[in-house]
């Protein structure tokens, strides 16, 4: 059982009428919730740090007056808490998460990737252009549904285009549980209109493809130029990598911003809740069905299909749910039994090296 620590933490205090943080970890997105997992005494020994930037050869973390980089921490990825332990830096602890956007990795060696830890805030960002792709926008709201992240879409370069409504009615159609917001990304208008997610101590991430303008997002909450952007082509509309890793910054106003490189390929894995929160409709029917491994095809008394018949179900949404539901499904299995198959290995190799020890003091 945890204990709430927080007590002990200095308080807020304000000036000139406005509140500001007495202690700089809460400026990097520290809360009660982190709080609670770690005791007054473990505060001096292993000061929390969080992991702005991943490298290849470490860690660059931020914490009180801390600013360095460590090396690889197992399983750490940016937007973690870690402990840091001086005496052990690689065994420091990642504090249990309050989210984690991860995915399936891209390739065949059925691995997971881990995007990004305790996101308070996912702008899903598309472009008013031939970038604009439900499926893919609706990939992105089930994983923000499934870390339990408030999930904004952001539509962008609508300064391009004379009319917005069609793209933001079709975004607006994904979920009534998402927010959609059409900006031009340069200039003021993301400061404003990104506001109410945009609070001191929140961290917020821009997720999407390349060129929609996540970059240039970035630099506008943050009042300058400094992360490099360039254009998209002119033929589809497709983008360039820019960013090449992921990284927290910190801009005016006390929000931390995440950066993401754009993901061509976003395969869902151990996220079955947030499809089912997604497509709520579809699965309140699918509970119905006479079969429980009902597939929604050709089954009798199947009770999606009976809904499509009467009008009630889009078609092509219907094929987007049946696509996700299956892919998750094989993704998740596929990655259970690689963990049983290394755990199986870890196991062998552990009794062939404690064999070997017996041997060795029998000689």
């Amino acid at each position: 059982m945890t204990r709430d620590y927080s007590a002990f933490l200095p308080p807020r205090f304000k000036i000139g009428g406005s509140q500001h943080l007495s202690w700089p970890l809460e400026t990097l997105g520290w809360q009660t919730h982190f709080a609670q997992q770690i005791d007054v005494d473990a505060l001096a020994r292993t000061p929390p740090v969080r992991v702005v930037a991943v490298h290849r050869n470490g860690l660059h973390v931020l914490g009180d007056g801390i600013d360095e980089m460590i090396p690889p921490v197992p399983d750490a990825t940016v937007g973690d808490w870690v402990l840091l332990d001086r005496e052990h830096l690689r065994s420091s602890r990642v504090l249990e998460r309050k989210s984690l956007i991860k995915r399936r990795a891209p390739g065949t060696d059925r691995q997971v990737q881990l995007i990004a830890a305790n996101i308070d805030t996912m702008f899903i960002v598309s472009s008013c252009n031939q970038d604009f792709n439900i499926a893919r926008l609706e990939r992105y709201v089930a994983l923000a549904f499934e870390a339990d992240i408030m999930p904004v879409i952001v539509l962008t370069k609508a300064d391009l285009i004379s009319d917005t409504q069609t793209y933001v009615e079709a975004a607006s159609a994904i979920s009534d549980r998402v927010t959609v917001v059409t900006l031009d990304a340069r200039g003021g208008e993301p400061a404003a209109k990104l506001a109410e997610w945009c609070r001191p101590g929140q961290t917020v991430a821009f997720l999407g493809s390349s060129g929609v303008g996540k970059s240039t997002l970035t630099n506008a909450l943050a009042g300058n130029q400094s992360i490099e952007t360039q254009p998209i082509r002119d033929d589809d509309a497709k983008g360039r990598h820019t960013t090449t890793r992921r990284q927290l910054h910190r801009v005016p106003g006390g929000c931390l911003v995440l950066d993401t490189p754009g993901m061509r390929e976003l395969q869902l894995t151990d996220a079955a809740a947030g499809i089912d929160d997604l497509f709520a409709d579809l699965h309140a029917l699918a509970v119905q069905c006479r079969f429980k491994d009902c597939q929604h095809a050709s089954e009798p008394d199947c009770a999606v299909l009976a809904a499509m018949e009467r009008g009630e179900i889009d078609a092509a949404r219907l094929g987007r749910w049946r696509k996700l539901k299956a892919e998750e499904a094989f993704n998740s299995a596929s990655l259970a039994e690689r963990r049983t198959r290394d755990k199986a290995l870890g196991k062998m190799v552990r009794q062939v090296k404690k064999i070997k020890d017996q041997k060795g003091m029998g000689q």
